[in-house]
């Protein structure tokens, strides 16, 4: 068992599967061993925290999540999955807590869904995967959430998935067959979820709604690193006048899900400071154990690991 860390650790993108929703998905997980371990929250799921020192898991459902869904069942068909989801975390209040599912393709009704679950069963914010049904998220249609959220004062955590299929085609299409990783996590979902990040600066959400709460995982999905180039760009003569610089950093959080690299997260606390970043795995489909391994040696002082450890999940989710 590693040494745990002088602090309690909250991993923040920590993922599940709902065996109803994922009858929707099409396709899962290919992996086996990472499939079983998405539809578990028992003896195994705490076992594996617990070797690695990780003291609570926000779940959140696995990409696509209800992003898909269309029709009039898609809103009590998610209800029921957040309730599931809020049974395993009443179960274990001390282990567990949660962002809930949206279905987006009702958006008023997500805001609805999203107001329900903070209210009635203490979700911390709620996780939207992707394209919203081939939309992206910043069009106006989905504004009624991201107001929802600011009331609320909760985040929306942006994930990745699959890139658009004009976008697979165009760009992968030669590749994908035989590194199929290269449309996931080895780049399409950082282009997308970066795409997404940058629309929703561009489109003026947060001038409607200030102090909105953004989360992007995997050390900000390269933002950080061309946070300066793209600020510089924006302001060139002959544009709308917009800092990117302000709005992203002082809108969006990261978490380390799923990256522990060190140049690539002093890049992170340099663009954006410390109190921006949160830890997270991105469970079963990264292990625990290198992530809290690779935060002891990480080159920042005893305060700013407990800061990334936990203290800034308790103080952004109010934990």
């Amino acid at each position: 068992m590693l040494q745990k860390p002088k602090c309690q650790v909250i991993a923040i993108e920590e993922h599940y599967y709902d065996q109803e929703l994922v009858k929707h998905f099409g396709t899962v997980e290919p992996n086996p061993a990472v499939t079983d371990r998405m539809y578990e929250f028992g003896e195994r799921r705490l076992k594996e925290m617990d070797e690695a020192g990780i003291d609570i898991q926000v779940l959140s459902h696995g990409a696509p999540s209800a992003q898909k869904l269309t029709g009039d069942g898609a809103i009590p068909l998610t209800q029921r999955v957040n309730d599931r989801l809020a049974a395993v975390v009443a179960a274990r209040p001390d282990r567990f807590a949660a962002f809930g599912a949206l279905p987006t393709c009702d958006p008023k009704g997500a805001a609805d869904e999203l107001e329900r679950i903070v209210t009635k069963h203490g979700f911390k914010g709620a996780m939207i995967h992707g394209l919203a049904n081939d939309m992206f998220v910043d069009d106006k249609r989905f504004w009624p959430i991201f107001e929802r959220a600011r009331q609320l004062d909760v985040p929306i955590y942006l994930h990745p998935s699959v890139p658009h299929k004009a976008v697979m085609e165009a760009y992968y299409k030669d590749y994908v067959k035989d590194f199929p990783l290269v449309i996931r996590a080895a780049w399409g979902f950082t282009v997308e979820t970066a795409t997404q990040a940058i629309r929703m600066v561009l489109s003026g959400v947060f001038d409607a709604y200030p102090g909105l709460k953004i989360i992007i995982g995997h050390l900000g999905e390269m933002l950080p690193f061309q946070v300066w180039r793209i600020d510089q760009a924006l302001k060139r003569p002959g544009q709308k006048s917009i800092s990117f610089r302000d709005v992203f950093c002082g809108n969006f959080h990261i978490t380390t899900s799923g990256n522990f690299s060190d140049p690539a997260l002093m890049c992170c606390v340099q663009e954006m400071g410390v109190d921006r970043i949160l830890f997270a795995v991105d469970w079963p489909f990264v292990p625990n154990a290198p992530a809290t391994e690779w935060m002891k040696s990480v080159p920042l002082c005893e305060e700013d690991k407990v800061k990334i450890l936990s203290g800034n999940a308790k103080r952004l989710l109010r934990m």
